[in-house]
C-alpha cells in the first residue's frame, strides 16, 4: 500500500492524473502490457499512485505496490552510487586508472579495422579510467547491438553479464581480452562499464557485490525487496517478463521521421516466469549493469536518498557535494555530439548529456521531451524507468516487464501525461 496526500497539495490534477489511468489500463487491455505501475512523488511526498493488469496472463494476481520486477539497467544507478561511496572515503579518484585495481585491463587494444574474423587493432592510446566507467566512454560494448566487429566478438566469446554460470571476476577478465570499441575518453557508447564498475566495487571494498549492497545501501534504506534475484518466499510477488507475439520493434529512427510507424498491436508471448530464468535466487552472476530486482516502492527509497543530496531518514549515503557532482553533465557535449546513435532513446541524445550513472538533460527542447533542464533519469531495458527533476521537485517511477522497451513507446508518453497534470 502506498499512502499517498491530495494531488492538489502537490500541485498536481487529480482529474488530469485520471488519463494516466486510462493510459496504463488501455496499453493492458490490448495486451501491449500485461501489467504496468506508476508513482508520482512531489516535494517528498508520494502525491499519486496506480497499477493496472496482472504479474502474469490469466492469473488473479493484481500488480501492486510490492511487485516484484526486474529492473535490469536500473541497477547502473545503484552500482554508481555504490562506487562513489568508496570515492568519499578515498579510495580512488575519478582518472585513476581502472588497471590499478583490474591489472587485466592494463594493455588494452583498440578495433580500427577489419570484421570479427580478421580484427585489426592497435594499442589503446591511454589507459580506461574510473570516470570512463561511470560514464559509458570506456570503449566498451555490449554483445546483443551486432553493428560492430567489437559486438560480434563479445558475442563470439561469451562476454555477457547475463550468464549465471560465470562469476563476476571470471567475465572481467575474460571482456579484458577483447579491444575495445574506440580509444577511451573519445567517445559514448552504452556498454558493460558498469559491470566493470562493480568487480572495481569488490576489489576496493573486498565484499561481493551482493552483500556490499545489502550492507552499505539496501539495509540502510530500508529497501526490503532489493537483491539480486527473487528469493522463493517472494516469487509470488514476482512479475513474469513478456516480449510481443505479434509485432516487431520499430526501426530506429533518425533526428527526423522518415515514415508512419504503425500503432502498436497487442499480443503478447512469455519470455521469463516469476518461477525460472537467471532472477530466481541465489545469484551466481552479481551484474552491476543490470542484475538487480526491486519493487516501486523500494526505488523510491533510493531515488528520495538521491533527491535529498544524498541522505534519507537520517542515513546518509552520500554527501551533499557528490550528489550534486554525479547529476551533472561529465561529457564534453552531449550524448549526439559524442556518438550515441547506436542507443535509441528517441531523441538520439540531442540536448542530453551524462553524469556519474545516469542520463542528464541539458535542454528538453533539443531533447525533444517534456521536461526540465538539470533531470536526471534512467531505464531498464524490460520497460522500467525513473526520473527525478529538482527544478518540479518530483520523482517518478514505472514498472512494467516487456522486452523489449522499444515495443511500446511507454517512457516518452508517460512524460505527457505526467507533466499535464501539473498545475501549481
Amino acid at each position: 500500500m502506498v499512502q499517498t496526500v491530495s494531488p492538489e497539495q502537490a500541485g498536481l490534477s487529480s482529474e488530469r492524473l485520471g488519463r494516466i489511468s486510462r493510459w496504463m489500463r488501455d496499453h493492458v487491455e490490448h495486451e501491449r502490457l500485461a501489467g504496468t505501475s506508476v508513482l508520482i512523488n512531489r516535494g517528498g511526498e508520494n502525491a499519486w499512485f496506480d497499477c493496472a493488469g496482472t504479474l502474469e496472463l490469466g492469473s488473479q494476481r493484481p500488480l501492486q505496490a510490492d511487485s516484484i520486477f526486474r529492473i535490469y539497467s536500473m541497477t547502473k544507478p545503484v552500482t554508481s552510487v555504490a562506487a562513489m561511496m568508496l570515492y568519499e572515503q578515498g579510495a580512488f579518484q575519478l582518472d585513476d586508472p581502472v588497471a590499478r585495481f583490474l591489472p587485466e585491463f592494463r594493455d588494452m587494444e583498440v578495433l580500427v579495422g577489419g570484421d570479427a574474423d580478421d580484427p585489426k587493432c592497435e594499442p589503446a592510446h591511454n589507459l580506461i579510467t574510473m570516470r570512463h566507467l561511470l560514464t559509458h566512454t570506456s570503449g566498451l560494448t555490449y554483445d546483443f547491438f551486432m553493428t560492430s566487429p567489437v559486438d560480434a566478438l563479445y558475442h563470439r566469446h561469451g562476454i555477457s553479464f547475463a550468464n549465471g554460470e560465470v562469476r563476476l571476476a571470471d567475465m572481467v577478465e575474460r571482456l579484458a581480452n577483447i579491444p575495445l570499441l574506440f580509444h577511451p575518453g573519445s567517445r559514448w557508447n552504452y556498454g558493460v562499464s558498469t559491470d566493470v564498475l562493480g568487480r572495481v566495487i569488490e576489489v576496493i571494498s573486498g565484499e561481493p557485490l551482493d552483500e556490499f549492497f545489502a550492507n552499505h545501501i539496501f539495509q540502510p534504506l530500508g529497501m526490503t525487496d532489493t537483491a539480486f534475484g527473487v528469493p522463493e518466499e517472494k516469487l509470488g510477488r514476482f512479475s513474469a517478463l513478456y516480449t510481443s507475439s505479434t509485432m516487431m520493434p520499430p526501426p530506429l529512427m533518425g533526428p527526423e521521421p522518415t515514415q508512419v510507424l504503425p500503432e502498436p498491436k497487442g499480443g503478447l508471448k512469455l519470455f521469463d516466469s516469476a518461477a525460472g530464468g537467471r532472477f530466481q535466487a541465489p545469484a551466481f552472476m552479481f551484474s552491476g549493469g543490470g542484475g538487480l530486482t526491486s519493487t516501486i516502492t523500494d526505488y523510491l527509497r533510493f531515488c528520495l536518498m538521491l533527491r535529498n543530496d544524498g541522505e534519507l531518514d537520517g542515513v546518509r549515503l552520500l554527501g551533499r557535494k557528490t550528489a550534486e557532482f554525479m547529476r551533472v553533465n561529465h561529457l564534453p557535449g552531449t550524448l549526439a555530439e559524442m556518438g550515441s546513435p547506436r542507443f535509441n532513446n528517441g531523441h538520439m541524445g540531442a540536448g542530453v548529456g551524462f553524469g556519474l550513472g545516469f542520463c542528464v538533460v541539458l535542454d528538453p527542447a533539443r531533447a525533444q521531451t517534456m521536461g526540465s533542464e538539470g533531470e536526471y533519469f534512467w531505464t531498464g531495458m524490460a520497460n522500467t524507468q525513473f526520473w527525478i527533476d529538482p527544478e518540479e521537485d518530483m520523482i517518478v517511477i514505472q514498472m512494467a516487464q516487456l522486452l523489449p522497451s522499444s515495443l511500446v513507446p511507454v517512457r516518452r508518453e508517460l512524460r505527457s501525461l505526467v507533466y499535464q497534470a501539473v498545475i501549481d
